[in-house]
């Protein structure tokens, strides 16, 4: 998975189920009021979860393949001026790579999903 083409969305144990179940997830309550979901970098993702999730529990990461996402993908300003990648509807099961629950490397980082 490429940094450039891969974008991470970090998903309630509830919201991760609509997603296997339903085959698409169209967002987050956060998400659905500003219009888009909210999706990080690898370089964003850590900061993401501390910042919007701190404190929560059973959370995954979904790997995002950003090329599927067409149009529907927008690179925008947030936290301090640096763009994030927002999506402008639902997130499909199919282009989604790789997730698996949040876990954190001995730096504190949040681990990246990994395929296999």
């Amino acid at each position: 998975m490429s940094d450039e083409l891969t974008a991470y969305k970090v998903l309630t144990a509830g919201e991760m189920a609509t997603l296997e179940r339903n085959g698409r997830f169209d967002g987050a309550p956060v998400d659905l009021a500003d219009g888009y979901l909210h999706l990080s970098t690898a370089d964003q993702l850590t900061e993401t979860v501390d910042k919007h999730f701190a404190g929560q529990t059973d959370l995954h990461v979904a790997a995002v393949d950003l090329a599927a996402q067409g149009d529907r993908l927008r690179w925008e300003p947030s936290r301090g001026g640096a763009l994030f990648p927002h999506l402008y509807g639902p997130l499909l099961l199919e282009t989604v790579v790789a997730y698996g629950s949040l876990e954190r490397a001995e730096d504190g980082r949040v681990k990246l999903p990994v395929t296999g």
